[in-house]
This record gives C-alpha cells, sequence and structure tokens, in this order.
C-alpha cells in the first residue's frame, strides 16, 4: 500500500452523509468526496445542486468523478478483519479495532496491515524487531534493564535479555531464545507422542471395557435365561409335590371314610340283631308258659354272635406324610442342584491355567517333583537359601502362576491326605514366622484336620459339613467380582465360596501339604490336569 493510504484518518474513510464507510466514493467539483448513492439522493430530493459541506451552488447538475485512490484505500480497508475475542487488537485503530497483523519489541505495540505500514517503508523503523502479535508486550521486556527477553539462562531457568548475561548472569549458560525454543519444543514433541500414546492406551482401554460390558451383557442374559429355567424347574418340582402330597392325602381322607363307612353299617347290623334279640328277651321274659320259657331260655339267653370292637380304631394315616413328601422334594431338588452345580464347574473349568510350584517360595521341609506338579513334607531338612519369598517356619508353598485380573481355575488331589490347606493369597503376604490363614492377612483358604474337619478361613473359621470326602479339589478365582470358590470335582458340589473380596495385588495359588502326621499324611498334594468333560 502506498505511504498515502497511511497518513488517512478513519474519519477520512466516511461519508459526511451516511456517516459510514464509503461505498463508490465519488468527488464533487469543489473536491469533497461522498458515496456514489447518497449525493444522487441528496441532489434528487432537493432543488438545488449544493455541495452538502461547503455549500457551493452549482448550476446545473455536475458531473461525478469516481475517486480512485479512495476506492482502492477503502476495498484494501474493508478486507482487513476486526479483531475477535481471543484475538490481538491493533493499539493504534480508533473505533473498530483491527486485528493486529505483527507486535513491535521496541515500541511494545501491536498494528493492524495499515498502521504497520510505517515499519515496512521508514528506514528506522524497518530496524525494529518484528514477532507474530501477542498481547502483555510489556511482559515480554526485563524489567530490571528496559530490553527485549532475547536470551535463556539455562542456569536459573529464566529469559533474559543481552544485559542480565553481563550484569547479573555472568557465569550462567545463556544461550538464544531460538536455541532453547528449538530444544524445549522438541522435548514437548516426546511429551505430546508420550500423551498421545497414554490417550491411545486409554481408548483401548475404553474399547477394552466396552467390549467387557457386552460380553457381562451377553454372560447376564444367559445367566438370567438359565435362572428362569433352573428356578421354572424348582417351582414346577415344588408345585408338582405340593399337589402330589395333596393327592395323597385326599385319597388317604377318602380311604379313612370309606373304612368309618364300614365299620358303621357293621355296628349299624349288629345293634339291629341285638334290638330284635332283645324284644325276643323281653317277650320271654313276660311269658306265663312254663314250658315256653324253659324250652327257650338257653337259645335267647347267649348273646347274638357279634365282633369284638374294643381294638377298633379309626385313626386318620396321615403321619409323616409332609415329611416324606419333603424328603422326596429334596431329593428332587438334591439331583436338581447337582446338575446346575455340573454346569456351574463345567463353566469355571473353561478357565483352567497351567500351575506349577514355584521352588523360590517352597519351605526347607517340603519336597517338590521335577515338574513342579508335587509337594509334600519331607524328612530330611534342605539347605536352601533363606531368601525373602521363602516360607519360614511354615511349611507352605506358592505357585509360580499370578493373577491381577480375569479368571483362573486349578485342581488338586488331596487323595489319602489327612491334613491339608488350599487356596490362594496375595503377593505381600507375611512369609516369616507365625501364619495366621484369613482374608485379613492376605490368604483365602480352606482346610482339613484329623481327616474329618473341614473348615473355611474367613474372618472367623467356619465349619464344613461335606456329604462326602473331597478327593479332587476345584479352585477358582474371578478378580473383578471377588470371589474365590472351592469346589469338590468328583462330587461336582461347591465346598465354600468367599465373596465379597477385594483384591488390590497378584493373588498365587497356595499349597500346604502339611507334616507327614506320624506317617499318616505323606501322601503329597498333586496339582492334576482339568479334564473339561465333567
Amino acid at each position: 500500500m502506498s505511504a498515502a493510504s497511511c497518513l488517512l484518518s478513519e474519519d477520512q474513510f466516511l461519508c459526511s452523509i451516511c456517516l459510514d464507510v464509503f461505498t463508490d466514493p465519488v468527488s464533487t467539483p469543489c473536491g469533497h468526496n461522498f458515496c456514489k448513492n447518497c449525493i444522487n439522493e441528496h441532489w434528487n430530493s432537493n432543488d438545488q445542486y449544493l455541495c452538502p459541506l461547503c455549500k457551493e451552488v452549482f448550476y446545473t447538475r455536475p458531473k461525478l468523478l469516481i475517486n480512485t485512490l479512495l476506492s482502492e484505500v477503502v476495498s484494501h480497508s474493508s478486507e482487513q478483519q476486526a479483531a475477535k475475542p481471543g484475538e490481538v487488537p491493533c493499539d493504534v485503530c480508533t473505533g473498530t479495532k483491527l486485528k493486529a497483523l505483527k507486535s513491535c519489541l521496541v515500541c511494545l505495540t501491536s498494528y493492524c496491515e495499515t498502521h504497520l505500514e510505517p515499519h515496512m517503508t521508514k528506514s528506522g523503523l524497518k530496524r525494529h524487531q518484528l514477532m507474530d502479535p501477542v498481547e502483555n508486550l510489556e511482559d515480554r521486556m526485563c524489567m530490571k534493564h528496559d530490553k527485549p527477553l532475547e536470551l535463556f539462562c539455562k542456569t536459573d531457568q529464566t529469559c533474559v535479555c543481552v544485559l542480565c548475561p553481563v550484569l547479573d548472569h555472568k557465569t550462567h549458560d545463556v544461550v538464544p531464545l531460538k536455541e532453547e525454543y528449538e530444544g524445549k519444543k522438541a522435548e514437548l514433541g516426546k511429551t505430546e507422542a508420550e500423551i498421545q500414546k497414554m490417550i491411545q492406551k486409554r481408548q483401548l482401554k475404553i474399547q477394552e471395557i466396552k467390549h467387557s460390558v457386552d460380553l457381562s451383557e451377553e454372560a447376564a442374559d444367559r445367566e438370567k435365561a438359565e435362572g428362569v429355567m433352573v428356578f421354572t424347574a424348582l417351582k414346577e418340582s415344588v408345585e408338582r409335590s405340593l399337589n402330589e402330597l395333596i393327592e395323597t392325602i385326599e385319597e388317604k381322607q377318602r380311604t379313612t371314610e370309606k373304612q368309618a363307612e364300614d365299620f358303621i353299617k357293621e355296628l349299624e347290623q349288629e345293634i339291629s340283631e341285638l334290638k330284635k334279640r332283645s324284644s325276643e328277651v323281653e317277650k320271654l321274659s313276660h311269658s306265663e308258659d312254663h314250658l315256653h320259657l324253659l324250652q327257650n331260655f338257653l337259645s335267647l339267653k347267649a348273646a347274638p354272635p357279634t365282633k369284638d370292637w374294643t381294638e377298633v380304631i379309626v385313626r386318620p394315616p396321615y403321619e409323616g406324610t409332609v415329611v416324606k413328601a419333603v424328603a422326596q422334594l429334596e431329593e428332587t431338588l438334591s439331583k436338581q442342584m447337582k446338575k446346575l452345580f455340573e454346569a456351574e464347574l463345567k463353566r469355571v473349568q473353561q478357565y483352567a491355567v497351567d500351575v506349577t510350584l514355584d521352588p523360590d517360595t517352597a519351605h526347607s521341609w517340603l519336597i517338590l517333583s521335577a515338574d513342579g506338579k508335587q509337594v509334600n513334607y519331607g524328612d530330611m531338612w534342605m539347605n536352601l537359601p533363606d531368601n525373602p519369598e521363602r516360607f519360614s517356619p511354615c511349611p507352605c508353598v506358592l505357585g509360580k502362576q499370578s493373577l491381577s485380573s480375569g479368571r483362573f481355575y486349578f485342581e488338586v488331589q488331596v487323595k489319602e491326605k489327612t491334613k491339608w490347606d488350599l487356596g490362594v493369597a496375595r503377593e505381600s503376604i507375611n512369609r516369616k514366622g507365625k501364619i495366621t490363614l484369613s482374608p485379613k492377612n492376605g490368604f483365602w483358604t480352606i482346610w482339613l484336620r484329623n481327616g474329618n474337619e473341614y473348615k473355611a478361613h474367613n474372618s472367623s473359621p467356619v465349619r464344613l459339613s461335606l456329604k462326602s470326602r473331597p478327593q479332587k479339589v476345584g479352585v477358582f478365582v474371578d478378580y473383578e467380582e471377588g470371589l474365590v470358590c472351592f469346589y469338590d470335582v468328583d462330587a461336582a458340589a461347591l465346598i465354600y465360596s468367599f465373596t465379597g473380596c477385594s483384591f488390590t495385588e497378584k493373588l498365587y495359588p497356595y499349597f500346604g501339604p502339611c507334616n507327614t502326621d506320624g506317617g499318616k499324611n505323606s501322601a503329597p498334594l498333586i496339582i492334576c490336569p482339568v479334564n473339561q468333560t465333567v
């Protein structure tokens, strides 16, 4: 743009008739400028052709000349945008603030394109340091030396001017702002890349969680369907048993009524015979015929043949009917429960993992098989290093495999043993000194003592009543659900469940074969392959 445009004030861009920026500016013979439409309408509505500014009168309608220079200036000015919220405005503009194009670090002023023109054309201003427009230019000046902050002190991690290294930062490591900028920009690039990785990981986690919700919804639908099926079958069994019980009671009542009717009929028949005999006896007793009385006395003296009713009782035969019906229902429900537990066991067996024993955790009295699948109490102390992971003095061992999410399942043969401990333990458990098995101390276990005493070690020990002695125990863990279950594999029965657990660490399989108990407990605990054909 020419220098002339920089000398024009904002008022010179306004038409004196509409008081707005010129549209198609034209000049009158007297040298004044107006919008073309404005001056034409002004003359059309008046009897005289006079200039609205100087009042010069023209006797004929003057010819209007297009003001080319003013048109260019107005056109160029209209292309510049007013500063929007968040954008740096021009400090020189009055009225509408146009968007700043550059900021001068020497003048500490921001300029739009029009007001920046002198910095582009005048030699003295050309030497000024321009930069992309920013607010608060004072913050870019050294408060102590009133110089632009052009350097960076790496020692103090602050921006400084050219005088600071000479006066206040003599021995410090000072570099140009651009150099430090490039370094920090590279660091920001790395940071941005790391943040993007974190975002991607979290987006993947969101997808994983959403997928888990979908799987959970599918599992919930399956469980609901199975639950409806099972409880419908149970309801039908109960209703059927109730109907059978009512039918049995009603049948017994009908039998009782029939028996009572037969007894009453028989009794009434005997009463009729007795009344007849009574009438004959009475008649004979009033007879005056000596011979007749003596001849019939013997036949009438004897009572007619009747039944001895002393022991005859009509007793309702209902005793034990309800108990028997409940026992039969219990047997039916037990069979259905067994089928249910078989299905449940089959489901959890899908999460079977290949567990092996960790020799670094084994107590020195324990003997582990070469394949890491068996453990029993030995008769010789093993001289093993007393590392932090090893149990001492309790004869225990952990599995190598751990769980920190999801589900897992394993099976252990406890056949021919009179005592054992089994379950899972968290990573941070105490392995030295006396151990008290409980969830509070990081153990979720059950045990056998004296050959037939089973207990679950919850907050307080829970005695377990088992119908049969387990030969193989299955252990299932659902980390997120906070669930630890123990199953009698052969009987397909649930032994015990720890529910509502809060897991925050890795969980490891836990094994305690216990001492040999005088040879009665010499059999090992054996980790078995899981047979999913139950």
